[in-house]
């Protein structure tokens, strides 16, 4: 089990997400991110609206998407 933060997911917190792969960070992240603008988290509502938004631009999305399965895989297990 690896760990990463919001942040370094492109997120505005520090709050801890985990996932045995990179795919379950991501997933991760984006449950908080719905569920911090549920609960009416102005923070979060332009990180959440961002990811939405990035899969619209592939080529982005795809350079996020690499970049972040890169850094999930220097993180040591723990």
């Amino acid at each position: 089990m690896k760990t990463m933060t919001c942040r370094q997911l492109g997120g505005p917190c520090e709050q801890p997400l985990t996932g045995e792969t990179a795919d379950d960070a991501i997933k991760a992240q984006d449950r908080h991110l719905r569920d911090a603008v549920k609960a009416g988290d102005n923070i979060h509502e332009q990180a959440h609206k961002e990811m939405k938004d990035r899969w619209k631009h592939p080529k982005r999305s795809m350079d996020w998407y690499s970049a972040t399965k890169k850094a999930f895989a220097k993180i040591p297990e723990g």
